[in-house]
């Protein structure tokens, strides 16, 4: 019996062995490159189909147990810790630690009282050419939801 965390591992080692993007992966299965990173990593569900996909362009023959287990709806947000250890993951962190307070002061000032939806939401990464070193550029959109009154 694999586990999710396994197939991931699998997924990985694979991708990177062949040198496989993952936006080539994104284009067969039909979504950008990060929802489709994602999922790969373990924390969106795939249809059938899009597994399927995802297998072939990554040259793996998923076993069935395999397949049911990219579509089966995950534990999001399933850091080995609840403060990240890996450098670049921690710098996300400690961007939101720092700056986190200003973006929901903002975010209020524009929008009211809410939270802005991680599930109506998109992401993109870019890489960003500059004079002096390339830089990231991370763009977030989510979906504004009010707090309700009732």
């Amino acid at each position: 019996m694999t586990t999710r965390a396994e197939l991931t591992e699998k997924i990985v080692a694979h991708k990177t062995f062949n040198d496989i993007k993952w936006s080539d992966v994104a284009a067969a299965v039909g979504q950008s490159k990060e929802w489709t990173t994602a999922a790969l990593m373990g924390q969106i569900s795939l249809s059938k189909e899009q597994a399927y996909a995802a297998g072939n362009a990554l040259g793996l023959n998923f076993s069935d147990e395999e397949i049911a287990l990219l579509m089966t709806v995950p534990y999001r947000g399933s850091l080995p810790t609840a403060v990240p250890t890996d450098p670049l993951i921690y710098r996300l962190y400690e961007v939101v630690n720092v700056y986190g307070t200003t973006m929901k002061a903002l975010i209020e000032e524009e929008f009211g009282d809410g939270i802005m939806s991680a599930i109506d939401f998109t992401m993109d990464i870019t890489r960003k050419a500059d004079p002096k070193g390339d830089r990231v550029q991370i763009v977030l959109d989510g979906k504004f939801l009010g707090y309700k009154m009732y």
